[in-house]
């Protein structure tokens, strides 16, 4: 045991040497922040950073070693660039961003029929007030992004099933910003125009999500599953349909169309929540928000994912959420979709996004919303 003491107290004595020499790195990368500023040059210079990692890994002396040392001064590398952003913005003038007004909003719309999920999340958030149906997602970004909307309500993320795929995707491909989230309570009920047996009903319909939240109910009754493409209009479908069928949709759709509730609570989980998020053309930021939307794709190389998480570690920013989809351009890139803790306003949420701006293939802020709402 004396042995090895002895040896952790030769590596404590190392890592003391180790933060000495950090902390003198990080005073000259800021002397070299100074410079960068005096002469518009910019942060990231992939040519020198190459350098670097090269004269390291010729220098280690151990080939089993080379990714290792590689992987150190890479971080140290990105850490650096991180503290230059922030001295070159330490000086930059302030944002300034217009508020979300929720209560003189005219035109708000969600996909699917009144009774929706989509429009309880609506009225937690704009009240009692007529709102535009649309037949699908996609139909809600188009409107919102040509200004026929001044708010879009959408489903994001469900406690049970995960993400909503649909939602991501259309993020990408719309010029739109999320500027308020909302969680809601999801009470699944099984709905049928008449009061029938189980036994007689051929097929259940409801939307993918509603049908995976409900999939171990849907297999022990022997019930058949048909994606539609909302709960709301699923249930519509069932009472214009003379078929013995029923939906899955909240209980207060089902007592607003007449139906005949045959099952409550049929959800896998007692507690199931839906994020839901509301997007809309312009940026706007609402005093209280302290969650920042992100899109970026980054390189497909060695150690990428990695680089991009000590980002937010290093600025001491808490990820929410962390989602990737596919480009869809035939490469098999993955897009990431990541939300974490902050304020635009913050030096160092600003610092960040200028790293990541340089940095990634593609960045797009999706804009920002209370994480509390």
């Amino acid at each position: 045991m004396e042995e090895l003491n002895k040896l952790r107290d030769g590596i404590d004595n190392i890592d003391s040497e180790i933060l000495s020499l950090f902390m003198k790195r990080m005073e000259l990368c800021k002397g070299v922040a100074d410079y960068k500023k005096a002469h518009n040059m910019p942060v990231f210079q992939g040519g020198r950073e190459q350098q670097v990692i090269d004269r390291i890994k010729a220098l280690t002396g151990d080939e089993s070693l080379e990714n290792g040392t590689a992987a150190l001064f890479t971080t140290i590398m990105d850490i650096s660039k991180i503290l230059q952003n922030r001295k070159i913005l330490a000086d930059a003038p302030e944002y300034s961003f217009t508020a979300p007004d929720f209560a003189n909003a005219r035109k708000i719309g969600c996909q699917g029929t009144s009774g929706a999920n989509s429009e309880a999340a609506a009225r937690t958030v704009f009240g009692e007030r007529d709102y535009t149906f649309y037949g699908s997602f996609e139909d809600v970004f188009r409107a919102v992004q040509s200004g026929e909307l001044d708010y879009g309500v959408l489903p994001v993320l469900n406690s049970t099933s995960g993400f909503v795929e649909s939602t991501y995707d259309l993020m990408a491909k719309y010029q739109v910003y999320v500027v308020r989230e909302v969680t809601i309570e999801i009470n699944h009920c099984l709905a049928a125009k008449n009061d029938i047996p189980l036994s007689e009903i051929k097929r259940v319909y409801s939307h993918p999500q509603a049908l995976a939240q409900c999939e171990a109910f849907l297999h022990e009754n022997g019930l058949e599953a048909a994606e539609y493409s909302n709960t709301a209009t699923a249930a519509a479908k069932v009472m214009a349909d003379s078929e013995n069928i029923a939906a899955i949709c909240s209980v207060e759709c089902a007592e607003k169309l007449g139906m005949t509730i045959i099952a409550r609570d049929i959800a896998g989980c007692s507690v199931n929540k839906t994020q839901f998020i509301v997007v809309s053309k312009d940026m706007l930021v609402a005093d209280d928000a302290d969650a920042v939307s992100l899109m970026v794709v980054i390189p497909n190389t060695e150690g990428s994912l990695y680089r991009l998480l000590t980002k937010f570690y290093v600025n001491g920013m808490n990820l929410i959420r962390l989602e990737s989809r596919p480009v869809r351009d035939g490469s098999f890139d993955v897009m990431f979709f990541l939300d974490f803790s902050g304020k635009l306003t913050d030096p160092h949420v600003q610092a960040l996004m200028r790293d990541l701006e340089k940095n990634t293939d593609v960045f797009r802020c999706l804009g920002t919303y209370s994480k509390n709402s």
